[in-house]
This record gives structure tokens, C-alpha cells and sequence, in this order.
């Protein structure tokens, strides 16, 4: 028989084995090479062309998938030459030298490869204009997608996945030679190093493993507050809470899982069910061999879902941020651009306009936030703040009331209240042209009303009437700013005619304040930034999280296949002296719910405290970005899960 005849029966041989390593290697190929393709299509560039970060984002991406297809791939390529272990001793018994052998498994390996590498590039560039749609439409862009052929994008990915090519035969030719003819016969059944007794060294670590999660999971909650954590370094106490997180969960897989089995074999006493010896005998004593890979993917799964979940955050607030800044349709500063309104009235465009008055004020941060002691938030001697009267506040809420010496601090957004939260009923004093007033903090309100374009979007001061005009009085210098007039628009239909307008006497509604330019943007335009930034964000982050799950997730299911294998002459056994499919399946189903469920949740659950600690830096909503993020994750898990538990169905049903 030639080396060819024999490639092509020993393909045939495993396909069984093989199909859905080749289909996850087509599915990675393809989203590598669609996203290179993306990266230079001229539609795509040109739309990012503003973001100075968008293609170093791009980039860096690239690189990551690669790296997450090439992990994929070498420990796929690792466990299917372990399965074929004793197949490859069969060749070496019949007189086959290992060069031969060597020879016809990589012959496979090419010829499989480049197969799938070919599909997949092809599918990838069709559907390369589908992801550059998605891509758009995140932008809310209204531009015409070609189909475009990038032959920088070609020659990059051929690169690429010819490195790969070779890697994979390196480490194939490497774990033929480096092994006995004797162990190769054994070499599939060396499976997970098995826990002979439960003693109380495993028992510690068990419970110490619970302990550390629970604690990674306490400190997250507590990373910005600075009178309950230990930690005065923001970054030390980021690495205390990864570190016990990743430890915990290790220990947790190694230990703890077979401590708490342990348990509930005791509890029954020795009357265990055909279902607990499928599925938790299996468990506790699988989990030594099992717990780095468990822990990898674990953490994997935090990881991604964390990163995904605070881009749809951002994304999910672009439009609240922008009204942060960008109160108002459209802003006029200090009468610049005043002919914004009759050019309005002109065209026959309806609006509502509100007017504030506004002054400037200094006084000491550190009297409003108290005693903070975090060396991560320092407060500058003086701080300045602008400051608006009641009447004009009015116009935003008509029943806000305050008695002189009070005030309402507003503008009062999600990072500050979160990081920094201000304690009504305090006081604190400001000062003004060499004077002083004191003033007590009745209320702390998130309404914005001014351009932070030229607040920054910090807090902004509410006081009455007559306050007002004592901090107001010799405020009339045209370097600052004094007056603004906010305009929304009563049809939106208006807005495309409103916004050239509002481009056209650009010129005109420049405004220096203390020697600085400022140009407040319309709400559009303050929109249109956010979403062209955050947008590709989620974009390329949603590329790795699937990239990241189709790689957990096949290495979980590539893993129970091995089991299944491994398990096949238990369950001939098992069913010679009387227990059905049905019986034994009952076993898998617990079996699978908890190599699939448990890495899953615990993954979400470090994801939901690591979201939780910081989201506001990212946006102004968590629960519903967070949400639809695990249940997609959670919905794509299960779809591996059904696959392998039907393997083990297939796998039980053969076994008589």
C-alpha cells in the first residue's frame, strides 16, 4: 500500500474524530481572516479614519487572535496524537520506522490544514463584508460596503497560518519521537492522575480555596473605598484581588470540588446510584488531572465576558455621555454664535432655548469629600467650580427649592458619586473675589445643563438668587464664561439642516476662557465621537470573546471526547450486567452540567465582581450591557454542552 492510500484511509479512519477540530479550525481561520481583511478595506479605514486609535486597535487584535487560534490548535493537535497513541504503535510494530511515521501524520496534518485554512479564508473574505456591515451599523454610519480583496490582508494571513502549519508538525514529529513503543499503548488510557484518599492536607486547601474566591470577590467590592480596604495602593490591591482570584479558583478545582463530592458520597452512605457513579465519582476523582485546564478556562471565560461587558457598557452610554457633555442640542456660550438662532428662525426650525447665568467660584474639595485617606485620590489646595442660580436651575427642575446658605451640587455624574460620594447636610466654604460664603449641601443631583466642553463635566454649584449675584457681581470679562444658551430642537427631523448651520458659524462660537480655546460640539457630534470610539471597541472585543469561547468551549468538548474514549469498557461493562443508555445517560447529564456549568458560572461570577467594581469608570449602566453579555456567553456554552453530551451518547450506544 503507497503513503498516499494510507493518508487517505487513515483520514477516513478519524474523521469521526476530526470533524469538529476542523470545523473550529475553518470557524477560527475565518474570523482571523475576515477581521485582516476588514482592517484594509478602504470603506471601513476611511469610516475610522477620525479614531487615531482605531488601527492600532485593529492591529493589536489581530496579533491576539492569532495567538488564541495558534493555543487552539496546538493543544487540539496535542490531544488527538495522544487518542492515536496506540494507532502510531500498531505502525511501529508492523515495521514502520518513525520517520515513516512521522511522514504519514504530517502528510494528514497538511493535507487537513490546508483544506481548512483555504475554506476558512474563502468564507472569511465573503463574510468579511457582513462583519464590516455589523461594523457600521454599530457606527450608525450611513455608508455603501464593498466587497474588496486585500492582497496585503492575503499575504499577512498565508504568513501567518504557514508559521502555524509548521509549529504543528514540530510538535507532532517531537511527541512521536520522544516516546516508547511500550508507552504508546498506554499513552491514551494515562489519563487524569486519580486522588486515592481524601485527607486532611485536601480537606484545608479545599476550604482555603473557597475562602480566597470569596475574598477576591470582598476586595473587588471595596477597590474604591478607601475607608474599608487595607490596600492604599489602587494597583497593589488590583493584583491582591487577581491573584487570590486565579489561586482560589485553582485550589477550588483541585481541591475543593473533590472535598465537597466527598461530602455528598459520605452522606449517602455507600448507597450510591448508577447516576452518582457516572457523575460525581468521575468528577472528584478526574479533577487532579483536570484543574489547570479548568481553572484556564474558568478564567478565560472572566476575562472575556468582563472585557465584552464593559465595552457594550461604553457603548450602551455613549448616548448618556454625550447629553453629559452635550446637555443641549445644540450650546452658544457668551453670545458667540448668536446667529445660530436667527438663521434657525430663518429656515423655519422650531426650538426651545434655556438661558443660565454663570460664575465662578473656588474652594477646597477636601471639605466636601471629608476624610479620605486613599493615595490614589488627591485633591488640589483649590478647585474650581461653576456655579448657577436657582431661577435658571428652574428651568430644568421647576420644583427645586433651596433657603439662603444652602446649595444643590448637580452635574454630579456616575464615576464622581461612585469613587468620591458627597454626604448631604455637610458644609463647605467658596471663594470669590477675595471673599467667603458658606454654604450647607442640601442636595446632590445628576442633572447637567452646561457645555462640558468647557466644565469638563464637573459638578456644577446651585445657590439662590441673591448668592448668585453677590459671586456674579464684576463678573463680565469675555474671557470667561458668563452666559450659555442651550437650544433643543422640537422636530428631529431638523436635525440635518440644524447641524450645517451649526457648522457654518463654526468660526463664529469659539470661546477663550483663561487662554484656552474651547468649541462646545452638538449633541450629534458629541454622539457621533462617542459612538465611533466605543463602537469599534465592542467591535473588536466581541471578536475575541468569540474567538476566546469558541476556544474554551472546544477544549472542554474536546476533553469529554477524550473521556468518553477512555470510559468506553466501563460502560460495556455497565450495560452487559443490565443498566440501559437511559440509565448511564442520566449520569452524563450530571456529568456535563457540571464540567460545562460549573466553569461557566464561576467565570461569570468573577466577570459580575470585576464589572461591578469599576463599571462606572466606562459608562452610566451596567445591568443591562452585563446581562445580555452572559446570556449569550451562556447560550453558546450550551450548544457545546449538547454536542458532547450527544458524543457520549453515540459513544454509551456502540459500547454493546
Amino acid at each position: 500500500m503507497t503513503l498516499s492510500r494510507l493518508v487517505l484511509r487513515s483520514m477516513r479512519k478519524n474523521v469521526k474524530h476530526y470533524y469538529l477540530y476542523f470545523f473550529a479550525l475553518i470557524f477560527s481561520v475565518t474570523l482571523c481572516y475576515s477581521f485582516t481583511t476588514l482592517h484594509h478595506n478602504p470603506t471601513v479605514v476611511e469610516a475610522l479614519k477620525e479614531s487615531g486609535t482605531a488601527a492600532a486597535g485593529f492591529q493589536s487584535a489581530t496579533f491576539v487572535l492569532y495567538f488564541i487560534i495558534t493555543f487552539f490548535v496546538l493543544y487540539a493537535n496535542h490531544l488527538f496524537m495522544k487518542r492515536r497513541s496506540k494507532e502510531i504503535g500498531l505502525y511501529q510494530l508492523i515495521g514502520m520506522t518513525k520517520g515513516l511515521i512521522v511522514r504519514l501524520i504530517a502528510l494528514e496534518n497538511i493535507i487537513l490544514f490546508i483544506f481548512a485554512v483555504a475554506l476558512g479564508m474563502v468564507i472569511g473574505f465573503f463574510s468579511s463584508r457582513l462583519f464590516a456591515m455589523i461594523l457600521i451599523k454599530l457606527l450608525k454610519l450611513d455608508l455603501v460596503i464593498e466587497l474588496v480583496f486585500s492582497p496585503k490582508a492575503f499575504t499577512q494571513s498565508v504568513i501567518i497560518f504557514s508559521i502555524l502549519l509548521l509549529v504543528i508538525l514540530f510538535q507532532m514529529t517531537w511527541m512521536v519521537y520522544r516516546v516508547t513503543l511500550l508507552s504508546l499503548f498506554h499513552a491514551s488510557k494515562k489519563a487524569d492522575e486519580r486522588i486515592k484518599r481524601f485527607n486532611f492536607f485536601q480537606m484545608t486547601f479545599g476550604l482555603l480555596g473557597l475562602l480566597l474566591i470569596v475574598y477576591g470577590y470582598y476586595e473587588s467590592s471595596i477597590l474604591f473605598d478607601a475607608e474599608k480596604s487595607l490596600f492604599k495602593d489602587i494597583f497593589l490591591h488590583m493584583l491582591v484581588i487577581l491573584a487570590s482570584t486565579i489561586l482560589g479558583t485553582f485550589l477550588f478545582f483541585r481541591y475543593s470540588v473533590s472535598f465537597i463530592m466527598n461530602i455528598f458520597r459520605a452522606s449517602k452512605k455507600g448507597h450510591l446510584k448508577i447516576r452518582d457513579v457516572m457523575a460525581v465519582t468521575q468528577i472528584m476523582h478526574r479533577m487532579k488531572g483536570n484543574a489547570k485546564s479548568l481553572t484556564l478556562i474558568t478564567v478565560l471565560t472572566g476575562l472575556a465576558v468582563g472585557i465584552m461587558s464593559l465595552s457594550y457598557i461604553s457603548y450602551y452610554s455613549s448616548e448618556t455621555r454625550a447629553r453629559q457633555f452635550s446637555p443641549y442640542d445644540y450650546t452658544l456660550v457668551n453670545d458667540k454664535g448668536i446667529s445660530f438662532l436667527d438663521r434657525l428662525h430663518q429656515e423655519g426650525i422650531e426650538f426651545k432655548k434655556d438661558t443660565y447665568r454663570v460664575a465662578e467660584v473656588t474652594f477646597n474639595f477636601q471639605d466636601l469629600v471629608g476624610d479620605i485617606t486613599n493615595e490614589n485620590l488627591t485633591f488640589s489646595t483649590e478647585s474650581s467650580m461653576y456655579v448657577i442660580s436657582l431661577s435658571d436651575y428652574k428651568q430644568v427642575v421647576p420644583d427645586a427649592q433651596i433657603n439662603e446658605g444652602e446649595t444643590i451640587i448637580t452635574s454630579y455624574q456616575n464615576m464622581f458619586s461612585e469613587v468620591v460620594p458627597l454626604e448631604e447636610g455637610g458644609d463647605f466654604s467658596v471663594q470669590y473675589h477675595n471673599e467667603e460664603a458658606k454654604f450647607v449641601l442640601k442636595e446632590v443631583q445628576e442633572k447637567f445643563m452646561l457645555s462640558g466642553t468647557i466644565t469638563m463635566a464637573s459638578p456644577v454649584l446651585v445657590v439662590t438668587d441673591t448668592a448668585f449675584e453677590n459671586i456674579s457681581a464684576n463678573q463680565t470679562s469675555e474671557s470667561s464664561f458668563n452666559y450659555q444658551v442651550g437650544v433643543n430642537l422640537v422636530n428631529s427631523e431638523d436635525i440635518p439642516k440644524a447641524e450645517e448651520i451649526y457648522t457654518d458659524i463654526q468660526e463664529e462660537r469659539k470661546l477663550v476662557v483663561n487662554g484656552q480655546e474651547y468649541l462646545p460640539l452638538s449633541y450629534e457630534e458629541e454622539k457621533q465621537g462617542y459612538l465611533s470610539i466605543y463602537g469599534t471597541t465592542i467591535f473588536i472585543t466581541a471578536f475575541l470573546g468569540l474567538a476566546f469561547l469558541l476556544t474554551t468551549g472546544s477544549i472542554l468538548y474536546f476533553k469529554q471526547m477524550s473521556e468518553a474514549e477512555m470510559e468506553k469498557e466501563s460502560y460495556t461493562t455497565l450495560r452487559k450486567i443490565g443498566f440501559s443508555t437511559s440509565d448511564l445517560m442520566r449520569g452524563i447529564y450530571a456529568k456535563q452540567a457540571f464540567n460545562f456549568g460549573v466553569p461557566l458560572v464561576i467565570g461569570l461570577l468573577h466577570s459580575y465582581f470585576a464589572v461591578k467594581s469599576g463599571w462606572f469608570l466606562f459608562g452610566t449602566e451596567m445591568f443591562t450591557p452585563l446581562v445580555v453579555t452572559m446570556v449569550l456567553y451562556v447560550v453558546m456554552y450550551a450548544i457545546f454542552a449538547v454536542i458532547s453530551t450527544q458524543y457520549y451518547k453515540r459513544i454509551i450506544k456502540a459500547s454493546l
